[in-house]
């Protein structure tokens, strides 16, 4: 079994929203429309009034922060030349997706054909991570091993209790919505990489899918890159969430690895159970309870992470150098998630603009203040799929 490369990509969706209505705005075209050498890491969405950044290939979290701030600062500097923000967070506390106007590019047109209203509904936003895995036996014996702690990673990044103006009572109403598509969801065990492209081959003969683009899971082999996507997280309002996500990510490969290395095993647990633990970290985020499903018990979502962050990953995050990254999912613990944070707001103010406020300010913190670095001319990890 060839040893993973373990580089990082790492996608972010944002809204683009009017500082004065704090409504969403449509305004893509003419953002991409400017001249800007970090434009070319930015890429439209299914709505207008989405913009989904990219990072660069890179070998560790740092790296990866670095861009991810260099991308923030830059859409915020533009879009302030019109009076313009962005905010990260993984629904609009009340902007409705039925006024909003759809990215009049064919593969947009596209999904809107093939999902109806579905697509329309699909206001929502992610953060994907990529870690590069090239024995692709192995990626899809990670992949199901990971499954497991795809729930741990949602519940640090909830950000979306509110839709159309409403409390949903979910900490992660973006995987609600998300539901609603097809081939979502936490995968079912996979036997190898053989039995995946079965599956694909199948969708593709029958017209389900025109590729492996649109099989959605929350945790997926890419379509485009030799890497294992996550894909639950909703799209974390501080940089640092994100990269505590990423961060995380790569280690739990790493250890995985080094499980299967030393003919160690992590147990694979049924699709129906961790189901089960996505639902609390859905409803309830680091509030809730999830599964210990070893000992059959229900345990603090936080003390949960920290077993993760303390006891899975302890022995290999320092031989990739994010002991401090991963440790940050502790504070998030603490302190709360997005979720958290907008929701005291609200029960603070009873003003969802409040909460619109808070979003912008977060998004941009550590951004503006930080000194900007060009990075280096590589390849984007841009998504294929409009989540």
């Amino acid at each position: 079994m060839k040893a993973p490369s373990l580089t990082i990509g790492v996608e972010e969706e944002y809204q683009i929203v009017n500082p004065q209505t704090r409504d969403l705005e449509s305004y893509i075209s003419r953002l991409l429309a400017q001249d800007h050498p970090l434009l070319h890491q930015c890429k439209p969405e299914l709505h207008q009034a989405i913009v989904e950044v990219a990072t660069t290939v890179v070998q560790t979290p740092q790296e990866a922060r670095e861009q991810l701030v260099a991308l923030r600062r830059t859409l915020l500097e533009l879009t302030a030349k019109d009076g313009l923000a962005i905010a990260a967070a993984g629904s609009h506390p009340f902007a409705n997706w039925q006024d909003q106007r759809i990215t009049q590019l064919q593969h947009y047109l596209g999904v809107r054909d093939d999902m109806g209203d579905l697509a329309q509904r699909l206001l929502i936003f992610g953060t994907h991570v990529h870690v590069a895995i090239e024995d692709r036996d192995f990626m899809i014996d990670a992949m199901n091993v990971a499954r497991y702690f795809l729930p741990h990673l949602l519940c640090l990044s909830t950000s979306s209790p509110f839709w159309i103006g409403r409390k949903t009572g979910l900490k992660s109403y973006r995987s609600a919505v998300f539901r609603g598509f097809p081939r979502t969801g936490i995968p079912s065990t996979v036997g190898s990489w053989h039995d995946f492209e079965d599956y694909v081959e199948t969708l593709v003969k029958t017209n389900c899918v025109a590729s492996a683009s649109k099989i959605w899971w929350d945790v997926r082999p890419s379509a485009k890159y030799p890497t294992l996507e996550l894909r639950i997280a909703d799209v974390c309002t501080r940089v640092d969430e994100t990269i505590a996500i990423a961060a995380l990510w790569q280690a739990i490969i790493l250890k995985i690895y080094k499980m299967r290395r030393d003919n160690c095993t992590f147990r694979v647990y049924p699709q129906m159970l961790i189901e089960e633990n996505k639902w609390r970290a859905m409803r309830f985020g680091l509030s809730g309870n999830l599964i210990d499903f070893g000992k059959q018990e229900e345990a603090r979502a936080g003390d949960l992470i920290r077993e993760l962050v303390e006891w899975f990953v302890d022995d290999v995050v320092d031989d990739l150098g994010s002991r401090q990254e991963c440790q940050y999912a502790l504070k998030i613990v603490e302190g709360g998630s997005s979720a958290d944070r907008q929701l005291a707001t609200f029960d603070r103010t009873g003003d969802l603009k409040a909460v619109v406020d808070q979003l912008i300010a977060e998004t941009a913190e550590g951004v503006l203040a930080a000194q900007p670095r060009t990075p280096p001319p590589q390849p984007a990890m841009s998504g294929a799929a409009p989540a």
